[in-house]
């Protein structure tokens, strides 16, 4: 799944992207500065934050391996799902050192030295450590998947986050899939649950983590942002994962909301430019991307806007070519980039590469890096290609390479496109 960081409206000496320093200052003991600081497994978002699919499945957050859910929002309330076991075992390991399987994508990223999700957390939210001697049901952070209503079929996402998978994912399956499976799917028991249940948690909330789906063509994306402005909670810091293709929804622009918020962190995850993005994210109208980018700039220039790619074998060449060519347009600053690492679908990591493509890959990083360091002031971008290096040089996956062939021809077929016309390079795969 895709992490992300929070872009802070503070001075850039005052924060710095890949430290533990808290954000805001707290009175720690030596206990809870090293579960913040030191600890290899403490998270706290389970003390504050439930993540929900919108499969219904529950996990403690958006980085957690699939295969571990820890309820269903369909058979239970968030707060049964809060209070039940597999929670309780989940921050009983955190606080005893104990590797939990369902962390493994933050621990990989941690040994390839990427600033993961779980640092990020605890940086972020560390002021609520608190919460650990009483756990109350508050959740102060939201990331919910109200529904997988989306206009793109980007190649490593699928039906559980793209309504408009459904027909691909039908023609792969076959079968009597599209007989037992939805267009769209919601995380509750009914369309509306889930905000029910969030509606309490609204005045103590203090940030929120709208992804989708498309969250900028949900309805929910609205409600919230119309009780925030309805409660004046213009405190509530708001983070986006968006495609960036739609701005407004049914007249309502999403501009014009960002304009009365203190804080608000839009990373958009466009992949590459020009036919690389149309054909890693299916159905995206580049020009129509560029044109909104051009009028968000216009229209709220002061909200924190930047690239928050995932990085896979698809774009792991053209990738710095599009940070180059936006930096130099205006469209971002060069520190505005946040490599998001694909994990899953396994397939398509940058590690399933054979060497030589791997050390002809070190080498444009290296020289995309001598033009990026001077200018990153966050040393967010930085790190980022960094550790994609790492992350790449640390495992060999080239016996996927087949899998990523066999499985990118089939849905060539049925999208009536072929890889090796739009993204040349990787004919070195074969």
């Amino acid at each position: 799944m895709i992490w992300h960081f929070l872009h802070l409206n503070l001075g850039m000496n005052q924060y710095k992207y890949n430290s533990s320093d808290l954000v805001r200052e707290t009175e720690l003991s030596d206990r809870e500065q090293f579960l913040l600081s030191e600890s290899k497994t403490f998270c706290i978002y389970p003390w504050i934050h439930l993540h929900a699919y919108p499969t219904g499945e529950a996990y403690p957050c958006c980085h957690a391996e699939m295969k571990y859910p820890v309820g269903n929002c369909r058979s239970n309330t968030l707060k049964e799902i809060w209070q039940d076991r597999p929670m309780q075992q989940l921050r009983a390991d955190m606080l005893s050192e104990t590797p939990n399987a369902a962390c493994g994508r933050c621990y990989e990223q941690e040994q390839s030295g990427f600033f993961s999700g779980r640092k990020s957390a605890n940086k972020h939210h560390g002021h609520q450590i608190h919460k650990l001697k009483e756990n109350p049901f508050e959740m102060t952070y939201w990331d919910i998947r109200f529904s997988n209503l989306c206009n793109l079929k980007c190649r490593s996402c699928g039906h559980i986050f793209s309504s408009q998978w459904y027909q691909d994912q039908a023609k792969l399956a076959g079968g009597d899939w599209k007989n037992t499976h939805k267009v769209l799917n919601y995380a509750g028991r009914t369309e509306t649950d889930v905000w029910e249940q969030l509606l309490p948690h609204i005045d103590y909330v203090e940030q929120i983590y709208f992804a989708g789906g498309e969250p900028l063509l949900m309805e929910e994306h609205y409600q919230i942002l119309d009780e925030l402005v309805r409660r004046e909670r213009f405190d509530v810091r708001l983070i986006y994962n968006t495609n960036f293709t739609h701005t407004d929804l049914k007249g309502k622009s999403v501009f014009e909301y960002w304009k009365l918020f203190d804080s608000v962190a839009v990373g958009a995850s466009l992949d590459g430019s020009g036919q690389h993005a149309e054909y890693i994210r299916k159905g995206t109208d580049w020009k129509q991307v560029e044109q909104n980018r051009i009028e968000m700039l216009q229209v709220c220039p002061q909200v924190d806007f930047y690239i928050s790619p995932t990085l896979s074998i698809m774009n792991a060449w053209h990738l710095p070519d599009f940070h180059r060519d936006w930096a130099d347009r205006g469209f971002i600053k060069p520190q505005d980039l946040n490599v998001n690492i694909l994990q899953d679908p396994e397939h398509y990591r940058i590690d399933i590469a054979p060497m030589k493509y791997k050390q002809r890959l070190c080498i444009k990083y290296q020289e995309h890096l001598e033009w990026l360091r001077t200018k990153d002031n966050l040393n967010r971008a930085t790190t980022g290609f960094e550790s994609a290096v790492n992350f790449m040089m640390a495992t060999d996956n080239t016996h996927l390479i087949d899998t990523f062939w066999r499985k990118t021809h089939e849905l060539d077929i049925i999208r009536s496109e072929n890889i090796s016309d739009i993204i040349p390079e990787l004919v070195a795969l074969k």
